[in-house]
């Protein structure tokens, strides 16, 4: 097959209605995680997506038992499991990492016994846990455009005082920032922006999509307002040629993402004089 036949291929495929979707729906997802994924890994949050990912098949199992839809309960239950671990993390003095892999781990076994009540629905798990990009919906690309552009509102309209409680928390507290109450919202919208990503990334690979684009940022950027757009951009680009490189090759739409995402910042670490943002 010659590069011509290939890419002419690739371009039909393109012009296939659930094909645009599915590319939409992975530059809404990179730029969400990258947008917020840029504050996540400052204020060591690294590990919550990720958590949240896995404690999702709890959701997932009760909405089953209860005869829902899955996708209708993941928002609800990342809501609830966000305002579970800030309440957690307030209340306690147990370090974050080891709160949520109570939480998760916990989650996760409760929703595995209660999965083994619905032997039928594996198939349905199977794409949960993998993601299938390519059964984005328009109704998925309209909420998650309306979530990136609250998103984007609540970065613009706080930027000072998230800067400042990602890099000297007691200092923002003594200027009179609501410390707990935007806490709270960052991590409620983070909770959401992994909720509707889960359908087209997957539980496991979710947290690639919070973490990478915002880490390779990191070694790129020169200042704050840098850092937040390259992460958000690199986002968006890897799931642009995530998609290209699943389409040459027949590959899984997911892992091609984050094998982009890897390569970036790889690339990253090795562009010369490369300035590390100061957390």
């Amino acid at each position: 097959m010659t590069i011509e036949t290939e890419l002419t291929r690739v371009i039909g495929l393109f012009q296939l209605p659930f094909m645009q979707r599915a590319l939409m729906g992975g530059v809404l997802t990179g730029l969400m995680g990258g947008l917020l994924g840029s504050f996540t890994i400052l204020r060591q949050l690294s590990f919550f997506s990720d958590a949240l990912g896995h404690s999702a098949l709890l959701g997932i199992s009760i909405g089953l038992l209860l005869g829902f839809n899955p996708s209708w309960v993941l928002l609800p239950f990342a809501v609830v499991f966000a305002l579970v671990v800030t309440y957690f993390l307030e209340r306690t003095q147990l370090w974050t990492d080891a709160l949520l892999n109570i939480i998760y781990s916990s989650s996760l076994a409760v929703g595995i016994i209660l999965l083994s009540f619905r032997d039928e629905y594996q198939g349905g798990i199977s794409n949960i846990l993998f993601g299938d990009i390519l059964a984005v919906q328009t109704a998925d690309l309209v909420f998650g455009a309306l979530l990136l552009a609250v998103c984007a509102g609540f970065i613009g309209l706080t930027l000072r005082s998230q800067i400042l409680m990602t890099l000297n928390e007691p200092m923002a507290i003594a200027r009179g920032v609501n410390v707990s109450a935007q806490r709270t919202a960052f991590i409620v919208l983070l909770s959401l922006v992994v909720g509707i990503s889960i359908k087209a990334i997957g539980v496991l690979l979710i947290s690639a999509f919070v973490v990478i684009p915002a880490c390779a940022a990191r070694l790129l950027s020169r200042n704050f307002s840098h850092y937040i757009l390259i992460s958000a951009c690199l986002g968006a680009l890897s799931a642009v040629f995530g998609m290209l490189l699943s389409a040459l090759f027949d590959l899984p739409s997911g892992p091609s993402i984050v094998t982009v995402q890897l390569a970036m910042f790889l690339l990253a670490i090795l562009i010369p004089k490369a300035r590390v943002l100061a957390p």
